[in-house]
């Protein structure tokens, strides 16, 4: 059986748990990172030397990073709805996700380590600001493309290019700090709350 290794209040984790959902897996799970058993502990650095989560073992095969982990799943189940076959429309779903784990997460780590987890580190009200003014101009254009090109990132498929762009839309709505209106986004989030998998691992009231 899969077993995931990860808390499930992790955004990066939630990406696993959420697509894990989506294709209908059964699956285990252990809590690691913060707030838990750290991720320095031997019996983890076995599994993943780099100290991270989250992390797979699918029978026997472990794999580690959560865009290559959900790449993996929906590949080894054929879901093509997910992870297209086609090779421009694959490589059109990896983009998207790159930039879910660069341009539009940079700008959120600042706000929601320091609003939200209330990181010394990130007290400063500067890197506060800026990462907010860089997260706003991520979200803004965002909502331009979706209000041209939506319902989803794909159009009219949900697909894995959904996934790191739903959990940091989530995360939009629930740090603190004044936002401006979104229509695009706001019914991007609405959609994806149809979806149960989002629900249980997407909008559930945490950020």
């Amino acid at each position: 059986m899969l077993k995931i290794y990860g808390r499930a209040n992790s955004i990066n984790v939630r990406k696993v748990l959420w697509t894990a959902d989506e294709i209908g897996l059964q699956y285990t799970r252990e809590d690691w990172g913060r707030g838990f058993r750290p991720t320095t502990e031997p019996e983890f650095l076995k599994v993943n030397p780099f100290a991270l989560v989250p992390v797979i073992d699918d029978d026997g095969f472990v794999l580690r990073e959560s865009h290559a982990i959900v790449r993996y799943l929906a590949a080894k189940h054929v879901r093509t709805d997910l992870y297209p076959a086609g090779l421009a429309r694959r490589a059109e779903v990896e983009a998207w996700m790159d930039w879910g784990q660069t341009e539009l997460h940079q700008g959120a780590r600042a706000p929601f380590l320091g609003l939200v987890v209330k990181m010394p580190a990130f007290q400063d009200p500067k890197m506060i600001e800026f990462g907010i003014a860089e997260w706003t101009r991520q979200m803004e254009m965002l909502d331009s493309y979706l209000a041209g090109h939506g319902p989803y990132l794909m159009g009219e498929d949900f697909t894995l290019a959904d996934v790191p762009a739903g959990l940091s839309v989530n995360r939009w709505f629930s740090v603190p700090f004044d936002k401006p209106e979104l229509k695009a986004v706001s019914a991007y989030y609405d959609r994806l709350a149809e979806r149960p998998a989002y629900r249980r691992h997407g909008r559930n009231g945490t950020p």
